[in-house]
């Protein structure tokens, strides 16, 4: 018999030097800090949460339970053959003409079932509770639906743009909800309303405008390609959710790090690593984002300034930003290689959680603040600074 595996509910994350006690629940991972270095003292904080997680997984298994089944509902009932009976919830009273009891006998009895087996389980259980036959109830069988042309095209969009992990099974899942809401009706007869039914049912999900522009793109990519091949002429997703024009749109507001926020980074800024110290500087100091340090790779030098192009998203956003006097000294003399390594995702989860377990725990934070919240970080400097929580 293999050994089972050892299942361990403490953890550290990057940059952060806090126990953390993680579980899985349907699928989704929830963590929360302990606020503790000590291992010792994280085993016993989290024993509490253990036992009640563990307490949920055992009341979610299957189960046998047994209770009272009724045969008649509580009240007076007349049978087939004319005789009257009225029945409380555990017993039977046949009445005479009169209405006297003549006799007792028990309403119904004690029975079996299992719990928490699944739907398809409960609906057998349902069926011979009825007395319904249970070859009826597996006559009819749900079959996978047959692929056709709209699945070939779509996996030739896949394949020709190496869509894998996360966004692979992102743009499975959406194109398979599209073809059950539009019961799997052609593309090439497909209208916008019938786009606008992925929208609405992304919308009622509780989805923003840019999470639900992010879903669509998969299948509006997917038949862009297909009208550039010459096998549709229409796209159903095109413009289904447009950004608002100078409205405000619907994601959330970020405030800004204000002075005390920034003071409180710069007496915790050793929590981080110093690859994440500078990072942080970096955004501090210069007003890009993320993503934009991320493609420092090298500088470039005019009239005795150090300087880095970033900004490759698009053409408007290809800039030169000037390295300022308050970095240079955490920076290497010359810039030749990548300056951070690694996913700038991983990083903002790195960063964000410093931020949460310094106690700036505010859920919305800004990309910009100007002034001199920076000194107390960098050092003077009139540049701008733009980090906060899902930068």
């Amino acid at each position: 018999m293999p050994a089972l595996r050892r299942r361990d509910y403490l953890f550290k994350r990057d940059g952060s030097q806090y126990w953390h006690v993680r579980f899985q629940d349907n699928g989704k991972s929830r963590a929360m800090s302990l606020k503790t270095t000590d291992r010792l003292a994280a085993e016993v904080a989290a024993q509490p949460y253990i036992a009640a997680h563990k307490q949920c997984l055992m009341a979610r298994r299957p189960k046998l339970e047994t209770a009272w089944v009724s045969q008649h509902a509580p009240g007076l009932h007349t049978l087939d053959d004319g005789q009257r009976i009225f029945a409380t919830e555990r017993e039977l009273h046949f009445l005479d003409a009169s209405g006297a009891t003549v006799r007792t006998e028990p309403n119904g009895g004690l029975a079996s079932h299992l719990v928490n087996a699944g739907p398809a389980f409960d609906g057998l259980q349902t069926a011979l509770m009825v007395g319904v036959d249970p070859g009826e109830f597996f006559k009819e069988r749900p079959t996978l639906a047959t692929k056709n042309a709209d699945d070939a095209l779509f996996e030739t969009y896949i394949e020709q743009n190496k869509v894998t992990g996360p966004g692979e099974r992102e743009a499975r899942h959406v194109w398979s909800m599209f073809k059950t809401l539009t019961d799997n009706k052609p593309l090439k007869d497909c209208t916008r309303n019938d786009g606008r039914l992925l929208v609405k049912h992304f919308t009622e999900q509780g989805l923003k405008s840019a999470s639900i522009r992010k879903k669509i793109m998969w299948v509006r990519a997917a038949v862009n390609l297909a009208i550039k091949d010459g096998l549709l002429t229409f796209n159903p997703f095109a413009d289904l959710v447009p950004k608002p024009k100078g409205k405000v749109d619907d994601a959330t507001k970020r405030k800004p790090l204000d002075v005390a926020d920034m003071k409180l980074c710069a007496d915790n800024l050793s929590k981080l690593s110093a690859a994440d110290q500078l990072l942080f500087r970096v955004l501090a100091c210069t007003g890009m984002r993320l993503g934009e340090a991320y493609q420092i790779n090298s500088e470039l030098i005019e009239e005795g300034c150090r300087y880095v192009v970033i900004g490759t998203k698009s053409a408007q956003s290809e800039r030169r930003v000037p390295l300022p006097a308050a970095a240079l000294p955490f920076l290497p003399d010359k810039i030749t290689g990548p300056l951070f390594k690694g996913k700038p995702n991983d990083a903002s989860k790195r960063l964000n959680t410093w931020l949460d377990d310094v106690g700036i725990t505010m859920s919305a934070r800004s990309c910009t603040r100007y002034g001199t919240a920076l000194r107390t970080v960098c050092g003077p400097s009139n540049a701008r600074m733009t980090f906060g929580r899902h930068c």
